[in-house]
């Protein structure tokens, strides 16, 4: 099965608003000992950069409404996965979701811990293609600050934190088994940057996915063990103490020969940058 959280996770947590579990759809389940799957709890103040996107009126009060992971890259700045804020997920652009937030500094989602924020502005980025989930990022702008403290810094292009064999962390709130066990606390997996050739034999086309190293990343162990899984998406992989990837797609959670692919954030720093150049660049003058 090709578990890309947009598709084989978003859809059936959609269901679940009205259900006091959230189901998994044709999940095929992993060994208990090589599964966040293969995780461990944290506390959020061990990745204060982990957030939770969060609509209690489209999924549900069981899990506070979270659907997606999310990341805080600067004060009022949050980078999530673009397929999380498809209309196939939310049903409305984000725009027109009355209660879309971000919740920070929360370890158990139904604590009263941290801080629920509404979301200002969500913009998904727009070279992102959904059938091959390159670009796979969106940036959610915030209506209250987060302090310092929980912003992660990104690693650009040529950063040694990509270096194969670099271990990473991902956090979330997602499958903790890969058969639909999602904890209401944070949790979180070691996992170590893999080399593009590998990543490239394991998704070379077709049903699976493709793997596109200009805009991708993987990590995980090419034998299968700890991986992010459904609910994840969206979440932050962090190496070196910089964030390099967003949950994005998979095949199954952690199984051998199919590592976990993320969004390059090198890319999304490129993408950015030049989002930004655009907009500064002078009008030429009749």
């Amino acid at each position: 099965m090709r578990r890309s959280v947009a598709r084989s996770l978003i859809r059936p947590l959609a269901l679940a608003a009205a259900m006091t579990v959230i189901p998994l759809v044709n999940a095929t389940p992993v060994a208990a000992d090589s599964v966040v799957v293969g995780g461990f709890p944290i506390d959020v103040s061990q990745a204060p950069w982990t957030v939770a996107l969060s609509s209690r009126d489209r999924f549900g009060g069981t899990r506070a409404g979270q659907f997606c992971g999310g990341v805080a890259v600067a004060r009022t700045t949050v980078l999530t996965a673009a397929h999380c804020l498809g209309e196939d997920v939310l049903g409305a652009p984000p725009s027109r979701m009355r209660d879309l937030k971000v919740i920070a500094g929360r370890t158990d989602l139904l604590s009263a811990e941290g801080q629920e924020i509404p979301v200002r502005d969500a913009r998904i980025n727009p070279g992102y293609d959904s059938e091959t989930h390159a670009g796979d990022f969106a940036v959610i702008t915030l209506a209250k600050e987060l302090p310092q403290s929980a912003v992660v810094p990104m690693a650009s292009a040529g950063d040694p934190a990509y270096t194969p064999g670099t271990e990473a962390l991902v956090s979330g709130w997602g499958d903790t088994s890969g058969a639909g066990a999602y904890p209401r606390t944070l949790h979180a997996a070691r996992v170590r940057v893999l080399a593009d050739d590998l990543c490239t034999r394991a998704y070379p086309g077709g049903p699976d996915g493709t793997y596109r190293a200009d805009s991708m990343l993987c990590a995980g162990e090419p034998a299968g063990g700890p991986d992010a899984c459904q609910g994840d998406s969206g979440g932050p992989l962090v190496a070196a103490g910089r964030l390099v990837g967003l949950v994005s797609w998979g095949s199954g959670c952690g199984r051998p020969g199919n590592p976990g692919v993320y969004t390059r954030v090198s890319d999304v720093v490129r993408g950015l940058g030049a989002a930004s150049g655009s907009q500064k660049r002078p009008q030429a003058r009749p």
